[in-house]
């Protein structure tokens, strides 16, 4: 449901995160393999993870190992409730978060099975009544699937939408029309994935206006029931024990969160439900011999079909709410999930017939990954890996799509002013290889297995044992290339690209200059001798400039452990953010008026020198950040 990560000022934060990740490639060299020594026994198994949750501080998790005849193992270990020292057990409801949207998938599958719609119906035709906007609509409309497999062009949840505590009273319709602002396409609908919370929920509607049900209501009845998940709900429950949400020091509470858009990841289910659930996968829609659904409904959710890399050919991706994940060499399809507090996987290999389910209490991400990786090597410690499919040559055209490359489908339309800047890489080709180099990583393989299909090969890890990568046919819209689901690379000219680094390298070098210089100007200035004051306006404003952008970058930190309550709503954070950015653009309009109005006889000419450089550096950030919106955004608006 979350990765809010989006509401950052990219200046002074680029300098910041171009020195982290220099230091993590050289952490990832130096680092030793983590990938766990498989369990051999669910004893053997229990004991790893009950020690992951002791050493990472999180309270309980809830697991269960499935093959596709039955359950291996169900459980709950460590605390759902650390005040009251509540064990968990196989009983306790986690929240599942995002892995609930397949339940839309699945509603919307079961009405086209009867032919009540189609995955390719027109959305305004069918729900005219919920607002969004697409300017592509006579040509590029926005159709069922998109609503389903994220490619409608919308822009994610903004955070007054995350923010919002809907009570259960609230419908889909109301909950729609609360905050319909991100409902706006960014580019033709059909054509890129971006992960969107919204989409779902609006297909969920459409569920409710064929069936006259509540969409609870129609699922319960439909899959809770029938695939034997007999305590889930997209309710607080009082039916079964609950486990309560940390932070990721195990030990603050989270408040209970209901979500405004309930489909897209307000499911509460156990270790016995979620077993049962993911057994109704491996056996392709089938419980205890009664089919649910027909298998093909389960093979369609499984395969995406409307990116350009999917109508291209490409298998891996984003399907109707169920994605290809590549773990340790194998090749999983599932959903994961996190709501604040909590982290979800539900993942299956149906070749292997054997799939898994764990949630944690806790926003630990170390937890969740270290969990994970020793659940996955237990469960593929027999299994052999699939084979890596043989490297072909080049395409013809290969060397054609060597140069620059940006972002081109941001999950948040308000972070891409910072994506495009961190996500900037270069293409080349060399010794038949597609080389990406990006300020994340140096020279990522890809190898060509077929026509424009790439397999990643990672520094780290087993390589990939399919096609993720493609380079697409240009059309219209320019020369593009997929790197897996949500990474569409849009291609750029090199003199666009190298201004923009060095545009950013004199952002940065003005930012770094203006703070090493300030303490010595500041402890010149005790000095009578040493004070000139024609020169004092030309060095205070840059400095407040800098120190509010500063701010910025301290407050969103600081606040970020409850980001959703502190931005989402008019708050002192939330406000004092807006400000801070505020005071940044004035200040640096000061700076350049001070540097304007400084009487050239009075000031040196070095400080002159350095103050137009700074000054320059701080109009090109300001004008830059404005240009996107983020000169007084109110995150709560």
């Amino acid at each position: 449901m979350l990765s809010v990560k989006s509401i950052i000022i990219p200046v002074f934060l680029f300098c910041l995160l171009a020195s982290a990740g220099f230091a993590q490639e050289k952490d990832k060299k130096d680092k030793k393999d983590d990938t766990p020594k498989p369990a051999q026994s669910i004893e053997e198994l229990q004991q790893q993870l009950e020690k992951i949750l002791k050493e990472t501080h999180t309270a309980g998790v809830s697991v269960a190992i499935v093959h596709r005849g039955g359950p291996e193992w169900i459980a709950g270990l460590g605390k759902a409730d650390v005040a009251s020292d509540r064990a968990t057990t196989p009983e306790t409801l986690f929240r599942i978060g995002s892995t609930s949207k397949a339940f839309a998938s699945l509603s919307i599958l079961k009405l086209a099975k009867e032919g009540k719609l189609s995955l390719d119906d027109l959305v305004h035709k069918l729900v005219p009544e919920v607002w969004f906007e697409n300017r592509w609509e006579a040509s590029d409309p926005v159709r069922v699937v998109d609503l389903l497999e994220h490619t409608t062009g919308w822009d994610d949840m903004h955070l007054r939408e995350y923010a919002k505590d809907a009570p259960a009273t609230m419908g889909l319709r109301e909950a729609l029309d609360y905050d319909h602002h991100s409902r706006i396409s960014r580019w033709p609908p059909g054509t890129r994935m971006a992960y969107c919370n919204t989409g779902p929920a609006v297909a969920a509607y459409i569920v409710e206006k064929i069936t006259g049900q509540r969409f609870e209501d129609y699922v319960t009845q439909n899959f809770f029931v029938p695939i034997g998940m007999k305590t889930a709900t997209y309710f607080p429950s009082t039916a079964a024990p609950s486990t309560t949400l940390y932070h990721p020091d195990g030990k603050t509470p989270y408040p209970y969160w209901n979500i405004i858009y309930r489909p897209a990841g307000a499911i509460n289910a156990s270790a016995n439900d979620m077993a049962a659930y993911v057994m109704f996968y491996l056996n392709r829609g089938t419980v205890n011999g009664a089919e649910i659904m027909p298998a093909a409904s389960i093979d369609r959710m499984e395969v995406p079909t409307r990116t350009w890399a999917a109508q291209e050919g490409l298998k891996t991706g984003y399907g109707l709410s169920n994605y290809t994940s590549i773990r340790e060499g194998f090749v999983y399809h599932g959903h994961d999930g996190g709501v604040e507090g909590g982290l979800t996987d539900m993942a299956y290999m149906p070749d292997y017939g054997v799939g898994h389910f764990y949630s944690i209490n806790s926003g630990n991400g170390d937890a969740f990954n270290k969990i994970g990786k020793t659940i996955r090597a237990y469960l593929t410690r027999a299994l052999q890996k699939p084979a890596l499919p043989p490297v072909v040559s080049l395409p013809a055209n290969a060397t054609s799509y060597a140069g620059w490359y940006e972002p081109d489908s941001p999950r948040n339309g308000v972070s891409q002013f910072l994506e495009r800047l961190l996500g900037m890489a270069r293409v080349r080709f060399q010794d038949g290889k597609l080389l990406l180099s990006s300020l994340g990583e140096r020279n990522q393989e890809f190898l060509p297995v077929s026509g424009e299909q790439f397999r990643t090969v990672p520094k780290k890890g087993l390589p990939d044992p399919v096609a993720t990568t493609e380079l697409l046919t240009p059309n219209a819209e320019g020369q593009f290339i997929e790197f897996g689901p949500g990474s569409t690379m849009k291609s750029i000219p090199a003199w666009f690209a190298i201004s923009e680094i060095v545009l950013t390298a004199w952002v940065v070098l003005a930012i770094a200059s203006i703070l090493i210089y300030a303490p010595f100007w500041i402890l010149g200035g005790l000095s009578k001798k040493r004070r000139r004051p024609a020169e004092r306006a030309m060095r205070l404003w840059p400095l407040v400039a800098v120190l509010s952008l500063a701010a910025v970058v301290v407050l969103f930190m600081l606040g970020s452990d409850d980001l959703i309550t502190r931005f989402g709503n008019l708050t002192g954070w939330s406000l004092a953010f807006c400000l801070a950015t505020v005071v940044y653009a004035v200040a640096t309009l000061a700076s350049a008026l001070a540097l304007w109005r400084a009487p050239k006889p009075a000031v040196r000419s070095g400080v002159r020198l350095h103050s137009i450089a700074v000054t320059l550096g701080l109009l090109i950030a300001a004008a830059y950040l404005a240009s996107w919106g983020m000169i007084g955004i109110r995150t709560w608006a």
